[in-house]
């Protein structure tokens, strides 16, 4: 473990307490909680209204703070990330004119929640959550880990309006479709796990999951233009992270765990029947289904088995706590 914090870290932890500073003592106390609070570990992608969560609301801050706060998102996500989070928010509007209510469909009915303080602890965490986001940040010095991840997109694709055929997570869906069409008969019998698609994610909300039974057809199994596909989908997940994480990541799994992950598929095999993939490693898990609202409706989640928000880390952490205090 590195002991310098870089001058990126520096910045990001510099606007996480740049924005707890501009809260005052009840907001604050909404917000900051102890590192081990068990909160950190409940999440959801209900709407806000529905699902009680910890943490502040954005409609509780004022516009000073939701820029900060926002600044904050920006600087740990890439641009991509920050992009495809600001347009699943715009989505709440977009169900009010499609009649939902305008209580529960609220762009401002999104979650901040802070574990442990960025100006005196150098293991902290922070996650953002509301309306089919959860996004969930651990630090150690110099080093972040995000997972969960969780985008959904309800419609996924705008039926009405101004911003009418809008898609939403449409490369997360367009690449598994490719993938899934050009396999021949023998690679499509290995990869077709189940008929039917799933109602939704299997691992739904769950604090912690366990590598689900192997299925479909092995990355060594498919052909290179094939296999480029299933990593241009992998890196569309890992899109949302900061580029150096998201590289740091790819060259992991290229060499940890490459010819033995696996994409498995469920249901139809085009766009608008309800389908449902899964890629699944080692180290990871990520599911995708788009089956509800007549398969208008999609959610997304990348896991790790072991790194969870920040599991990784946080044993990283007390193995060097133990060796420093003997």
């Amino acid at each position: 473990m590195q002991s310098d914090i870089s001058a990126e870290q520096k910045m990001k932890n510099s606007k996480a307490i740049k924005f707890l500073n501009s809260l005052n003592s009840a907001q604050r106390k909404k917000t900051l909680y102890e590192f081990e609070d068990a909160s950190k570990t409940k999440w959801h992608y209900l709407p806000g209204a529905t699902w009680s969560r910890a943490g502040i609301q954005i409609h509780e801050l004022n516009e000073t703070q939701k820029e900060l706060l926002f600044s904050l998102l920006q600087n740990f996500l890439s641009e991509a990330g920050y992009s495809k989070t600001k347009r699943i928010i715009e989505l709440e509007e977009v169900l009010v004119q499609l009649g939902g209510s305008s209580f529960v469909r609220d762009p401002e009915k999104y979650f901040a929640a802070f574990y442990g303080n960025p100006e005196r602890d150098s293991l902290w965490a922070w996650s953002f959550e509301g309306h089919h986001i959860s996004l969930n940040f651990t630090v150690l010095n110099n080093q972040i880990s995000m997972a969960p991840i969780f985008f959904g997109a309800n419609p996924a694709i705008i039926p009405i309006g101004k911003r009418k055929g809008e898609r939403t997570l449409d490369k997360e869906e367009d690449y598994g479709l490719d993938l899934i069409n050009s396999m021949s008969a023998s690679q499509k019998q290995k990869a077709i796990f189940r008929k039917n698609a799933f109602f939704d994610i299997t691992t739904t909300n769950a604090p912690e999951v366990n590598p689900p039974e192997p299925a479909g057809i092995e990355m060594k199994d498919l052909d290179p233009a094939q296999q480029n596909i299933l990593i241009n989908l992998i890196n569309e997940y890992l899109s949302a992270m900061p580029s150096e994480l998201a590289l740091k990541r790819m060259e992991n799994l290229k060499k940890e765990e490459f010819d033995e992950i696996r994409f498995g598929w469920a249901g139809a095999t085009k766009l608008g029947e309800p389908h449902y993939y899964r890629i699944q490693g080692k180290t990871f898990l990520v599911e995708f289904d788009n089956t509800q609202n007549n398969a208008n409706h999609i959610h997304t989640v990348w896991r790790d088995f072991d790194d969870d928000f920040g599991r990784d880390l946080i044993r990283e952490h007390y193995r060097t706590s133990e060796h420093h205090s003997r």
